[in-house]
């Protein structure tokens, strides 16, 4: 290699440093949770992986462009291998909140169907370099014959407005999944502040600010044809994204839900009205009545409210009834969701302590995780909420 080409090649300047910098941190990352997935076998981390090694590769390939890698080497083939990955990538988003929010997530095989475009745009792209390839002078040139075509524009505008529907609907239903599960877990958790993923929410806004500025980009970019200097930013954005989700990814729990056969699709939200008592509904309030009084009693006796990690599963074992009976019973009976129903004993138990003195002994934080509450946010968020005052006030009150 002539010592000019190393002197050109790689060119570390303000452009392709951090780029190079941010993406190396995802490369290894993203290897680091597919590390995790063949030794844990947690289908999210595998996700995750894949997105993060795909936004690298996107990242990279705009990297060595501003180390001066195209300047350097011009018959470079690297319009073959920019490969649509958003194809791929927008179903990945939809699965990976998916693989979080359902305990033992697994693909079916009708899930297949969701990377189809992928596959058939992919076989499309290998046969045009295997065409060109096969053509005289294909080793001098930047761009073959298939490629250098004037239809090739046309292409390019049909892919960018598929890949832009496919992602809005995807990005919808992900959403869409990810605010229905918030809703339900308030029905079957007691303690839910592991369970709301906010790192969830965040990587979800995220990936759409960086889906409207990039889209953005290209709908200026056929107006004012902007430079790649100009484009710079889109790609510093992405860069600096990586490093958030790929320290959050790795080092956040997602397998809070792991064996709780949880899955926010398929679970109805009781309704919170409470049962009326009719000549029509005599029997059946009659045996909702027994089953509350042997909710009540198993409360008062038992308390296993005192157990952090109680759920509706949980319970409805102790009552030796079904899930959904013990979620109706509370909803239609109380009129409450099961969250707030255990967290009023918590709380109650908490008072109960602090009128006998037992801040004395214990601090604040430690009387709620005796009355069991799991977390400090916790704790403070709902004794605010059912009793109208903050623990510490309520305290100096007393």
């Amino acid at each position: 290699m002539p010592l000019s080409i190393l002197w050109t090649f790689p060119d570390f300047n303000i452009r392709s440093t951090p780029l190079l910098i941010l993406t190396l941190q995802g490369l290894v990352f993203g290897f680091l949770l597919l590390k995790r997935y063949f030794k844990k076998r947690h289908l999210s981390d595998l996700l995750l992986a894949i997105i993060l090694l795909i936004t690298c590769y996107h990242r990279t390939t705009y990297t060595i462009g501003f180390m001066g890698w195209y300047d350097t080497f011009r018959n470079t083939k690297i319009n073959y291998f920019l490969i649509p990955f958003d194809l791929v990538f927008a179903p990945l988003l939809y699965f990976y909140v998916r693989s979080v929010t359902i305990s033992d997530f697994k693909f079916q095989k009708k899930d297949r169907w969701h990377f189809l475009p992928f596959a058939i745009f992919f076989l499309y792209k290998s046969g045009i370099w295997l065409y060109d390839r096969m053509q005289p002078g294909f080793d001098e040139t930047q761009n073959g014959i298939l490629v250098s075509h004037p239809w090739m524009e046309y292409l390019h505008i049909f892919l960018f407005t598929f890949t832009s529907v496919q992602m809005i609907l995807y990005l919808a239903f992900a959403f869409q999944h990810f605010f229905n599960y918030r809703k339900k877990i308030h029905h079957y958790f007691s303690n839910i502040y592991d369970l709301e993923l906010n790192w969830l929410r965040n990587f979800l806004f995220i990936y759409t600010f960086l889906y409207l500025y990039g889209t953005g980009q290209v709908i200026v970019d056929t107006v004012a044809d902007l430079s790649y200097t100009q484009e710079w930013w889109y790609h510093l954005a992405s860069a600096m994204a990586i490093i958030y989700i790929s320290i959050m990814g790795y080092f956040t729990n997602t397998q809070s839900l792991h064996g709780l056969s949880f899955d926010p699709s398929k679970l109805e939200i009781p309704s919170a009205t409470p049962t009326k008592t009719t000549a029509a509904n005599q029997e059946k309030f009659d045996t909702d009545s027994k089953a509350m009084q042997q909710l009540i009693t198993l409360m008062e006796t038992e308390k296993p409210y005192l157990n952090p990690e109680l759920n509706l599963i949980d319970l409805s074992n102790k009552l030796g009834m079904s899930r959904a009976q013990v979620s109706q019973l509370i909803n239609s009976g109380l009129g409450k969701n099961f969250n707030d129903y255990i967290n009023q004993f918590r709380v109650d138990a908490v008072q109960e302590m602090l009128r006998a003195g037992r801040q004395e002994e214990l601090s604040l934080l430690g009387i709620a995780y005796d009355c069991g509450f799991n977390s400090k946010a916790t704790f403070n968020r709902v004794f605010k909420k059912l009793t109208g005052l903050s623990p510490s006030a309520y305290a100096k009150n007393l």
